[in-house]
């Protein structure tokens, strides 16, 4: 098997395996979270991936959103992926929390000294999908994968779903940095693994993607009102609701929310409508 389990664990009548395997693509052990409703004893169910946000693991969101709660209720599996390659020794790469390890954007960087090993994209999009579709057949349905994801991973969940048309059923986010060409934290992190480029950011930017989409967007976003990071320009959510606009598209509901902020509390309290956003399109 591709994958060594490090433990396998009873949540809400299934399980959590923790999981880790080689990647081609990074050229690293990568760690990953896969949840397994009670429905995969039985059938093939569909897969709802879910993109960490800046300094996170896979672990974060498996033991503070609860998402397993309505996963198994509606009987789709969860992936949790890492948000970088690590243990490269690349000088810098530990130096700040938005930038480097765990910091990835999801993006295959094109700059040294990152262009060998951040290739999240690629990972993302094409090796781990086909790998956990290959090693756990019979119990999920490669034709029926969606993605979700929180900040950087809201920006990862975006720009998949609108960089790979028909691969993901549906797209939500949780404060998506929805513009990141435009804020401070993608500056950063679009410099840095890019170049100056900017034509080049808005290939990896779902404010501009998404000009060119087709189709309904099949889109759930929804931002605290008290995010901190909102309020600082980091998320842009207008931006996107307005690039949306103007497209003519249809099938984004974008909510902001009385009072919340940028935290699991936030996320474990939506949870229930990403995931239920999710199995719509996913035929559940």
């Amino acid at each position: 098997m591709a994958f060594t389990t490090k433990a396998t664990i009873a949540s809400f009548g299934g399980q959590l395996l923790k999981l880790s395997h080689k990647s081609a693509v990074t050229g690293t052990d990568m760690a990953l979270n896969l949840y397994l409703p009670p429905q995969s004893s039985t059938k093939a169910v569909p897969l709802l991936m879910y993109l960490s946000g800046l300094t996170c693991t896979p672990d974060n969101a498996t033991e503070k959103a609860f998402m397993q709660s309505t996963a198994s209720a509606r009987g789709l599996a969860l992936l949790f992926p890492d948000t970088s390659p690590r243990g490269l020794d690349i000088p810098g790469a530990n130096d700040a929390y938005d930038f480097g390890e765990a910091a990835s954007f999801y993006i295959d960087a094109t700059r040294a000294p990152y262009a060998q090993n951040y290739k999240m994209e690629t990972y993302i999009a094409t090796e781990l999908p086909d790998l956990v579709f290959r090693e756990f057949a019979g119990k999920l349905d490669p034709a029926r994968l969606s993605i979700t994801g929180h900040s950087m991973g809201g920006h990862g969940a975006l720009s998949l779903y609108l960089k790979y048309p028909g691969k993901f059923r549906s797209v939500s986010a949780f404060a998506p940095i929805a513009n990141p060409s435009r804020c401070p934290w993608g500056e950063k992190a679009f410099g840095g693994y890019l170049g100056d480029d900017k034509d080049e950011w808005k290939k990896h930017d779902a404010t501009e993607l998404v000009k060119g989409w087709k189709g309904p967007l099949n889109a759930l976003i929804d931002v605290g009102t008290a995010d901190n990071f909102y309020k600082q320009g980091q998320l842009l959510p207008e931006n996107f609701e307005k690039a949306v606009k103007d497209a003519g598209l249809e099938g984004l509901e974008l909510r902001y929310q009385e009072g919340y902020d940028h935290s699991y509390f936030f996320m474990a309290t939506f949870q229930h409508d990403h995931v239920n956003h999710a199995a719509k399109f996913l035929g559940l």
